[in-house]
């Protein structure tokens, strides 16, 4: 029996539907991209991350994907931030959508199958405009092109909206234009202005919208209909609700199957925001914790979920990705000389009936509107085993069994974690990055732990057991744990201790099994 079917919510229908294609086997799916204006924060990260996985998914399913994101280079907010610094606008936009793609890299998202830019389609958004002006939903004030919401019956339907309830200017980004027939009507087109970049036009010189660029360029690349249109939930009105008006006008064929919003990432329960001036860029988190760390966090609530951020999901989250990684190294280390070729059914039952369990529990959750958190979940369990698995390991060749167990629960556990994008280098390399951040965060060096172990072994020597815990609980309180092995004490990272005793909502506060008694890390 295959897989069960995948179901997505469709913001259209408000409900969970059955996916299927346009195409048997293949998928069109359009992402809003960002306004390069300035560093993205992990509101950005939030979006990018759940369509990447929805992306991972769809091709682990055989799907062939052409995923297309957008920049849009040509913005109100990156003229005015262009005209402040005197520099360029599309140099400034340019260079800050090279540093969203670096962002992306570290956040392990996969590259998109097309990144159009909307300076590069002036022509696709001209001509659009222009049909949609023959079609009647488009008239012309001074060079200057809108959007006639009156005159397409159907505005409303994505968002649930009724006209009257629309915010005039389309979406807070302008002011209202008196000129306007209707104060919902929208920019197409907006004539020239003096120190803003401009193309020429059958209406006069000017630049286009914000919303036509997506139109335009989701038609370009994947046609009138397709399959997939993503992006946060702040889109669905008025950006998503305008698009879908745009190309239906341009274009009556045009249809999108399912409209797909992710939520919010709030700071104190209020949405992050570059103009509220409360958010984190990518690159604030993770100069002090691990890029899959903040990946991990963002899918430990479901995609349509608001998540709450604070540090201390970020440590719970860290903690997480260093005990995945400690177990995949114990596991290498524990196996590297005894690979084998096909298992065949070498696997003990118990231990096939674990990863045969796991992986229907992966599909299910899965095809149930990507239900990451339950599979992050289930993941520990192969975990747990893996390391259960190799206490009793010895090393011996005669353990035939519990090779098999090992190398069979290591291949299922690598295996979800590279659909899941959390699959990253060697795990000896991971560990190293993320003891690095552990000891960004607690304002030490390496050297420095090593003389506090020093202290604390001098001390135990010299039966000054007070003092002994103290310089081991101070080092806890900053996230450093002391574990004393066989070879000498060493050290991993740790969520500190007064930030577990907090209880903040959306978290998960169960922890899995400590691998501390496994070998020792690589340094």
């Amino acid at each position: 029996m295959g897989p069960p079917e995948l179901q997505i919510f469709n913001t259209m229908s408000k409900k969970k539907e059955l996916f299927k294609p346009r195409v048997e086997g293949e998928v069109g799916m359009y992402v809003c991209g960002v306004t390069p204006y300035d560093f993205s924060h992990i509101g950005h990260a939030r979006a990018y991350v759940a369509f990447d996985v929805l992306h991972r998914y769809l091709i682990y399913l055989g799907y062939r994907v052409k995923y297309v994101r957008n920049f849009t280079d040509i913005d109100d907010k990156i003229i005015k931030r262009a005209n402040d610094s005197g520099e360029d606008p599309l140099s400034l936009s340019a260079r800050f959508s090279q540093f969203f793609l670096e962002d992306m890299a570290e956040l392990q998202c996969a590259p998109p199958t097309d990144e159009p830019h909307v300076s590069d389609h002036i022509d696709q958004i001209k001509d659009m405009v222009t049909k949609i002006i023959e079609n009647g939903c488009g008239y012309v004030i001074d060079g200057d092109v809108y959007f006639s919401v009156d005159n397409f019956p159907d505005y409303g339907r994505l968002s649930g909206r009724k006209l009257d309830d629309n915010r005039a200017g389309g979406g807070g980004r302008v002011s209202v234009d008196l000129r306007k027939r209707n104060p919902a009507d929208f920019a197409l087109w907006k004539s020239a202005k003096p120190g803003e970049p401009w193309w020429e036009s059958p209406w006069g010189p000017g630049r286009p919208g914000w919303h036509i660029e997506c139109s335009a360029m989701s038609s370009h690349y994947l046609g009138h209909a397709f399959d997939i249109h993503g992006g946060g939930k702040d889109l669905a009105f008025p950006h998503h609700e305008n698009e879908l008006a745009q190309s239906c006008a341009a274009c009556p064929e045009s249809h999108v199957s399912y409209w797909m919003h992710n939520g919010f990432v709030n700071k104190d329960n209020q949405k992050m925001s570059k103009s509220d001036n409360n958010f984190f860029t990518i690159r604030d988190i993770i100069a002090k914790y691990h890029p899959l760390a903040l990946r991990f966090f963002l899918m430990r609530t479901h995609y349509r979920a608001d998540v709450n951020y604070s540090d201390r999901q970020l440590d719970t989250a860290s903690d997480r990705v260093f005990y995945i990684y400690q177990t995949l190294y114990d596991c290498e280390v524990a196996l590297s000389n005894f690979r084998e070729g096909s298992l065949g059914d070498k696997i003990p039952a118990d231990v096939k009936e674990l990863i045969n369990n796991f992986h229907t529990g992966f599909l299910a959750s899965m095809s149930d509107d990507l239900h990451t958190t339950a599979v992050l979940d289930d993941l520990m369990e192969l975990l747990k085993a893996i390391n259960n698995n190799l206490k009793k390991f010895k090393g011996k060749k005669q353990q035939q069994a519990l090779i098999y167990a090992l190398i069979a629960l290591e291949k299922e556990v690598k295996d979800a974690l590279s659909t899941l994008g959390l699959l990253s280098s060697t795990p000896a390399k991971v560990l190293n990055q993320l003891k690095a951040k552990a000891l960004e965060r607690a304002g030490l060096t390496e050297e420095e732990v090593q003389q506090q172990i020093e202290g604390r072994a001098l001390a135990r020597k010299n039966k000054e057991f007070e003092k002994s815990d103290q310089i081991r609980e101070e080092l806890y309180v900053k996230g450093i744990a002391l574990m004393d092995e066989p070879k000498g004490t060493i050290w991993r990272p740790c969520e500190p201790p007064e930030k577990q005793s907090e209880e903040v909502p959306n978290s998960d506060t169960s922890k899995p099994e400590s691998s501390a008694s496994a070998p020792t890390t690589p340094v």
